[in-house]
């Protein structure tokens, strides 16, 4: 399968970090974005001073304003925000060639539809052949070329195995998978557990707080991933454990620096803010927990978040709900 020539939608940090590595890796690269400064900024002094500060880029890394300049790449790669990505897909559709491979790289749920990414890419693209793209990976890390592994998922054997080998380079190994569904859970729901570790963190509650919050939050992935027909085994790589690991861990992640803020006492409102980056978690959790009623699925600490996001219950009140239920077996 051809794959020389890469689009990314989306001219953020992480959309920005791929094109950088892929460019790297010897493909053809063009980054679209909204905003005419970011495009004007990589094309002309080769950084991304609003989103990537501090990264110098290839000057093989171009950008435009216009979608259009993308049909004709042999991946593209879909890197808008969550909540964006059926408007850019609409826009994108006529455009593109039968059988476009776009690749999935956004992590979370549709919020007003509760459906998952790859449901909207499905309605809005329904003739293009589907990718994801997921792992434990910052940005920053990323676009200076510091070692990382991902996992790539395609229903189609052929075109996932292509894309592990013309997408990956030296310091970015792919893995890749049949389990498309798995690999995007595992994206969307570590950025509610990212935002719960982060309330720990921030109210000062300890390592070992922080570590039975992590696992009792992963354990509620694996029973919601299971419920949509997740591999368990998914759930337990790159996709899921290792993106849990890496966003529940370290404030750079925004998810988790979001929980953090929270739990020192400032408002949710104070914290997006002040930020220029989206906070995936902050859209995706109410989906998450109405997904989970609709099926029966327990997910006390998703519920807590997303009582705290929305301003019904309190950071002490949400905390003390989760210690305060009854005693039950592990598993």
């Amino acid at each position: 399968m051809k794959i020389d020539s890469v689009g990314v939608i989306g001219g953020g940090a992480w959309g920005t970090a791929l094109a950088q590595t892929l460019r790297l890796a010897g493909r053809d690269v063009l980054i679209w974005a909204r905003e005419s400064e970011t495009v004007d900024d990589i094309n002309e002094r080769h950084v991304n001073r609003v989103f990537l500060p501090g990264v110098e880029l290839a000057p093989g890394v171009r950008a435009t304003t216009n979608l259009r300049d993308l049909a004709s790449s042999d991946v593209i790669l879909l890197v808008a925000p969550a909540q964006h990505v059926r408007g850019v897909c609409t826009e994108l559709r006529p455009h593109l060639k039968a059988d476009q491979l776009v690749v999935m790289c956004a992590k979370g749920i549709e919020q007003a539809s509760g459906k998952l990414m790859g449901e909207v890419l499905n309605e809005a693209l329904p003739d293009a052949l589907q990718g994801v793209l997921s792992g434990p990976s910052f940005a920053a890390d990323v676009a200076r070329g510091l070692p990382t592994a991902l996992t790539i998922a395609c229903r189609s054997e052929e075109a996932g195995r292509a894309m592990a080998e013309r997408l990956g380079y030296r310091q970015l190994r792919l893995y890749w998978t049949s389990d498309v569904v798995g690999v995007e859970l595992g994206g969307a729901l570590k950025n509610v557990l990212a935002i719960a570790a982060g309330i720990v963190d921030g109210k000062g509650l300890g390592a070992s707080a922080h570590a039975a919050l992590v696992a009792r939050g992963f354990a509620e992935m694996r029973r919601f991933g299971e419920a949509f027909g997740s591999r368990p085994e998914t759930l337990l790589g790159l996709s899921g454990l290792g993106d849990v690991i890496l966003t529940c861990g370290s404030p750079q992640s925004r998810n988790m620096s979001l929980g953090r803020a929270l739990g020192e006492g400032r408002t949710l409102q104070d914290v997006m803010g002040a930020r220029v980056a989206v906070t995936e978690g902050v859209y995706t959790a109410a989906a998450v927990v109405r997904l989970a009623r609709e099926r029966g699925i327990e997910m006390p600490i998703a519920e807590a978040v997303t009582a705290v996001l929305d301003g019904n219950v309190s950071v002490d009140d949400a905390i003390a709900g989760l210690m305060q239920r009854p005693f039950k077996a592990e598993d």
